[in-house]
């Protein structure tokens, strides 16, 4: 897809090692701003954005509450808060119920930019042990978004793409390896 606007990569366990193998290799040059939204534990993983920022040359930070999301920059999902999209493509922190176990929750990052960014959207769902993000991918089909998923032969945990597999019409299953190239080629 070209004139991607925004590319949300969710996942859970086993993501992390995918995200440090592909961030690398992204283009500075993207024209559009990358959300990652991990499960994380309250209070753990807060150096997250630190870890990642020794990875890539693009500018990484936690997402912060009506946040303008911008292009060329890395935002990660606060842990113990849903990231959602406002239509006027600003973050919105929300504490309310975890679902599929988990806040921040996938789906609803997904679900939220279905609407605002439609057919610019691109979600990509990495390794990870529950079906958060099988819902938010079947939005985003439904606004004219592309699904891609992490191949789950090749995730640590393959039941969270295995499950969008199963139950979602999938644009690309991609390799580890091919991530880089397929999201640098959307801009």
């Amino acid at each position: 897809m070209k004139n991607c606007e925004a590319l949300i990569i969710g996942g859970s366990a086993g993501s992390l090692d995918v995200l440090l193998r592909v961030l690398p290799l992204i283009s500075p040059d993207v024209k559009f701003p990358v959300i990652i939204v991990i499960h994380r534990k309250n209070g753990s993983d807060s150096l997250l954005p630190e870890l990642l920022s020794g990875k890539t040359q693009l500018q990484v930070k936690e997402a912060e509450e009506k946040e303008a999301i911008l292009p060329g920059i890395i935002y990660i999902a606060p842990s113990d808060y849903h990231l959602l999209i406002e239509m006027n493509k600003t973050f919105s922190l929300d504490y309310s119920e975890k679902v599929n176990y988990s806040r921040p929750a996938i789906d609803a990052t997904f679900q939220t930019a279905a609407e605002v960014y439609q057919n610019k959207l691109v979600c990509l769902l990495l390794s990870g042990s529950n079906a958060d993000g099988v819902n938010g991918l079947k939005t985003a089909k439904s606004w004219g978004g592309m699904a891609v998923i992490q191949d789950p032969e090749s995730a640590q945990v393959a039941f969270m793409p295995q499950q969008a597999k199963l139950h979602v019409k999938i644009d690309r299953i991609l390799s580890i390896e091919d991530m880089p190239e397929f999201i640098n080629l959307l801009s």
